[in-house]
């Protein structure tokens, strides 16, 4: 299939749902943030622990800042913005309107700004973050081929693009007020 149709697909399955998509880390499923029902769905396919969060995905800090503290300082919130050479998340608190679907049990939401076209894509053709997540069952291998992918999930997703080659490993967590490294 032609990446660009691809692409427009997977978007408009976005919209609406849960799709897998390659992203600048792991093999990863999304929805958007600001689609509750879609995460609730996200969470059912995961079989996933609703004391753990999320990681809101976004190409640029304004696409998080609903779901951060208003408080936080203006620097933080900069170096939050500014990409990484290392796919980097931080822990960030979070804005009282943030559902627990997405923080879990936390005070803190997950966010990882990336320049990956992709997700670029998604978030301007959107205007939303991305709630993103490994494309696995909680506690199993991450899916590195549709097969894979198919096993987990069935016909239970929106939509899947192909996973690259290169994706394989996990971000870096790092607490952005106490510069805590936790992966």
């Amino acid at each position: 299939m032609n990446l660009l149709i691809g692409k427009k697909l997977a978007l408009h399955h976005l919209r609406k749902g849960v799709i897998a998509h390659p992203t600048d880390t792991v093999y990863g499923l999304a929805c958007l943030a600001n689609n509750p029902s879609a995460i609730k769905a996200l969470v059912d396919l995961k079989q996933r622990d609703l004391d753990k969060g999320f990681i809101l995905l976004a190409s640029d800090v304004e696409y998080v800042l609903p779901y951060i503290d208003t408080n936080l300082d203006i620097n933080l919130i900069n170096k939050l913005g500014q990409l990484t050479a290392i796919p980097t998340t931080y822990l960030v608190p979070k804005s009282e309107s943030t559902s627990s679907l997405i923080s879990g049990s936390s005070d803190l939401v997950a966010v990882r700004i990336t320049s990956d076209p992709l997700v670029r894509y998604f978030c301007e053709n959107t205007e939303s973050a991305l709630i993103s997540t490994s494309a696995n069952l909680q506690g199993q291998k991450v899916a590195s081929n549709m097969d894979e992918l198919e096993a987990y999930f069935n016909q239970a997703l929106s939509y899947a693009l192909p996973p690259n080659k290169y994706n394989s490993e996990p971000s870096i967590i790092i607490n952005l007020v106490t510069g805590k490294r936790h992966r």
